[in-house]
């Protein structure tokens, strides 16, 4: 579908998602949460797409709610009424890049912060450029964090570290983002986007199939015992035995060839 407010590219099983409003970096209004969303549910159910890269046009990768649109603007009462329902369903966005079963990468490439920070959160997977900040600044506007900061943040980091970038608001660096296990690499800006190109093409010439049960394997685990892991791990197992892939997997070992995934 056509996008205004982000560019969708998909080239080699690989879609690229960029937030393009880069002359307020990339501030989010109701318009490109909804674009977002659009996009994550376009990824999930291509299977032509294996994995997905997020990343921002010009200095920012997000700086989170346009604060004169949402905030003080016009569009401040439709998001009230929506939190306002009496069973207020998280931020649709967010979910739409949560349930994605191919995996997410964040290319960070400068400012995520508010939202912006918690987009990043909800990726599988974040690489930042030298030039890249971190902060859940929403206690500076007197609100409380996304799920990003509430709920993936002190998985990420641990619930002190957690505590402390929320309860403070402050702005960290990429270096400090890696040292605290924010972000699994910090690269120079001009090689953000080819190495997280390449990550995206060594995990997209794994087998699909495998690698949304992988993934989904990971998001169980944060919640679940021993016991309801080694059953989702059983019938997962069960099933894989019997794919295509499966079978290549194996013959290209033994064959001393790469393998050649289809999906099947």
């Amino acid at each position: 579908m056509p996008y205004s407010f982000l560019n969708y590219e998909l080239d080699d099983h690989i879609a690229t998602v960029t937030l393009n409003r880069p002359e307020v970096m990339n501030a989010l209004t109701r318009e490109l949460y909804a674009e977002l969303e659009a996009s994550m549910r376009e990824a999930h159910r291509d299977p032509d797409v294996r994995c997905v890269i997020i990343t921002g046009a010009g200095r920012a990768f997000c700086s989170g709610d346009d604060v004169r649109q949402i905030m003080l603007g016009e569009q401040r009462d439709a998001t009230t009424a929506r939190l306002r329902d009496v069973r207020p369903r998280p931020t649709p966005a967010a979910v739409a890049v949560l349930e994605c079963d191919k995996p997410v990468i964040a290319a960070v490439n400068g400012a995520a912060v508010g939202w912006g920070m918690d987009l990043a959160l909800f990726a599988d997977i974040r690489i930042a450029s030298e030039a890249a900040k971190f902060g859940e600044l929403f206690i500076k506007r007197g609100l409380v964090s996304d799920l990003g900061g509430l709920w993936r943040l002190p998985r990420v980091v641990g619930p002190s570290k957690a505590a402390e970038l929320l309860f403070t608001g402050d702005i960290i660096s990429a270096r400090e983002a890696l040292e605290i296990g924010l972000v699994s690499r910090v690269v120079p800006p001009g090689e953000l986007m080819p190495a997280a190109r390449t990550l995206a093409e060594k995990i997209a010439a794994n087998p699909p199939i495998a690698m949304r049960y992988m993934k989904e394997g990971l998001r169980r685990s944060v919640h679940s015992s021993m016991d309801e892991m080694g059953a989702y791990i059983g019938g997962s197992l069960a099933y894989l035995f019997t794919t295509e892939d499966h079978r290549e997997g194996a013959l290209s070992f033994v064959e001393g060839r790469e393998p050649i995934f289809k999906g099947r």
